[in-house]
C-alpha cells in the first residue's frame, strides 16, 4: 500500500499530512497570511560582522536579518564590492535562507545558495556530482553521472536525489534544463538589482510536500479544496506532469476528508508530552530550547515479567520505533536526548542502537545517532529545516 497526501484547509491555515500505512506520518500547518521565507534567494547586504562567533548579520528584504556563518562563504556571487578578499559591512551579496527563524534565533542563511528541483538540486559553489545514499545500485548511480555531467558549469555542479533512481531520462534532462536556466538567471541579472530585492521565490510551503516526497511511495494527492486542487494542479503541470495523474479532488459532503483521516484530532494528541505504547509501557517527550528530552517510562510493561532484561530490550525497540515516528509526525529536529530503559547487557545497547540507526536512516530529513553517553542517555540529532510542530499550531 502506498502513501497519501492529504491537503486540508481551516479557516485561514492549509494543513498537509502524509498518511501511510501506519497512519498520520509527517504533517505540516502553514498560515495563509504568513510567507515563508525559507529557501527563497536574496540580495542582501552585509550589516554587521561578529569576530569572535565567526558570522556576520546579513539585511535581506523587509529589514530581516539573517545569520551568516563566514566559514560557510566561500564562492559568493557579489554584487558590489570594492576590495578582495573577506567579507566587509556594507557588502552585497546572494544570499539563500535556509532555515526559518525560531523564537530565538534569527533566520539561517548561506551563500552557496541551491534551486531544488524533485530530482535534482542545482548547488552554487559545488564542484562535483553528488547521488544520493539512498540510490545503491551502482549501474544506476553511473547512468545517472553520465547522464547529468553535460550540464555542469564552472560555478555549479547537482546533488541527484532519491527520486531520480526510476525517473525516465527525458525527465530528469528536463528539469536540470530549468533549474540550470533559472541559476543563469539569478547569478547574471541578480546582482544588478536594488539591495534587499527578493531574486527567487519558493513555491507555497504546502507545494514542498509534493516536490521533496518519495515519488514511488505516493500513490495520491488529495484534497476536498477547489483552491488548494487548483495550486497543486498548476504546479504539477508546469514542474511535474509525470504525477498529474495523483491529484484527486475529493467529494463528499457526507463525510468530509477532515473526518476521513483524522487528521486535526491526531495533530492535538501529537501536541501531548505523553505517549502512550502497545506494551504498557510510555514516552514523554519534552521540547526546551537546548534541546529535545525523551524518556522511556516502564509503566506496566513489565509487571510479572520474569525476564527483565529481555523484557527492557523488547520495549526499548518498541520506544525506538514510536520515538522515530514522532520525530518525523511533531517535526522536532536539533539536539535529541533519549533516556532508555537502563540495560546491563552489552549486545542488547548494540542491537538496540542499530536498529534506531537504521529507523532514522529512513527519514527524509537528515537524522542519525551520535553515540551512547556514559550515563546511558542516547544522543540523536536531526537536521533543523523547518519549525516544529507545536510552533506551527502556536502561531
Amino acid at each position: 500500500m502506498g502513501s497519501k497526501l492529504i491537503f486540508l484547509k481551516e479557516d485561514n491555515r492549509i494543513i498537509t499530512g502524509l498518511v501511510d500505512e501506519e497512519g498520520l506520518a509527517e504533517v505540516q500547518v502553514d498560515r495563509l497570511d504568513e510567507d515563508s521565507i525559507l529557501g527563497n534567494i536574496y540580495l542582501g547586504k552585509v550589516k554587521n560582522i561578529v569576530k569572535n562567533i565567526n558570522s556576520a548579520f546579513v539585511e535581506i528584504e523587509g529589514q530581516k536579518m539573517c545569520y551568516l556563518a563566514l566559514s560557510d562563504v566561500k564562492a559568493p556571487v557579489m554584487a558590489s564590492t570594492d576590495h578582495p578578499g573577506k567579507l566587509r559591512v556594507g557588502d552585497e551579496l546572494i544570499v539563500q535562507v535556509t532555515r526559518e527563524s525560531t523564537r530565538n534565533k534569527a533566520p539561517l542563511a548561506t551563500s552557496a545558495f541551491s534551486l531544488a528541483g524533485k530530482y535534482v538540486v542545482l548547488v552554487h559553489g559545488r564542484k562535483a556530482i553528488g547521488i544520493s545514499q539512498k540510490i545503491r545500485d551502482e549501474e544506476r548511480r553511473k547512468r545517472l553521472k553520465e547522464l547529468i555531467k553535460p550540464f555542469l558549469g564552472d560555478s555549479f555542479a547537482f546533488i541527484v536525489r532519491t527520486n531520480a533512481e526510476t525517473a525516465p531520462d527525458q525527465v530528469l534532462e528536463r528539469e536540470v534544463s530549468r533549474l540550470v536556466d533559472e541559476y543563469r538567471q539569478i547569478v547574471e541579472f541578480g546582482v544588478h538589482w536594488t539591495c534587499f530585492s527578493k531574486l527567487y521565490s519558493t513555491p507555497p510551503a504546502f507545494i514542498w510536500e509534493i516536490r521533496d516526497s518519495y515519488s514511488e511511495d505516493i500513490e495520491e494527492i488529495k484534497t476536498d479544496n477547489e483552491w488548494i486542487h487548483k495550486q497543486l494542479a498548476d504546479y504539477l503541470e508546469e514542474f511535474q506532469p509525470e504525477d498529474m495523474g495523483k491529484l484527486k479532488l475529493y467529494k463528499d459532503d457526507s463525510y468530509s476528508l477532515s473526518k476521513l483521516y483524522g487528521i486535526p484530532d491526531k495533530i492535538e494528541k501529537a501536541l501531548q508530552d505523553r505517549v502512550w505504547l502497545s506494551s504498557g509501557a510510555y514516552l514523554v517527550i519534552q521540547p526546551t530550547e537546548a534541546l529535545i528530552a525523551i524518556d522511556v517510562n516502564s509503566g506496566k510493561a513489565i509487571a510479572g515479567k520474569t525476564a527483565p532484561e529481555e523484557t527492557f530490550l523488547a520495549v526499548n525497540m518498541e520506544a525506538a520505533g514510536e520515538i522515530a515516528r514522532q520525530l518525523r509526525l511533531r517535526n522536532l529536529s536539533g539536539m535529541i536526548l533519549i533516556d532508555f530503559i537502563d540495560m546491563e547487557n552489552e549486545e542488547h545497547k548494540k542491537q538496540l542502537m542499530k536498529y534506531l540507526a537504521g529507523l532514522l536512516a529512513k527519514d527524509r530529513i537528515p537524522a542519525k545517532v551520535v553515540d551512547m553517553t556514559q550515563l546511558g542517555l542516547v544522543e540523536v540529532t536531526r537536521k533543523k529545516i523547518r519549525k516544529p510542530l507545536y510552533e506551527q499550531v502556536a502561531d
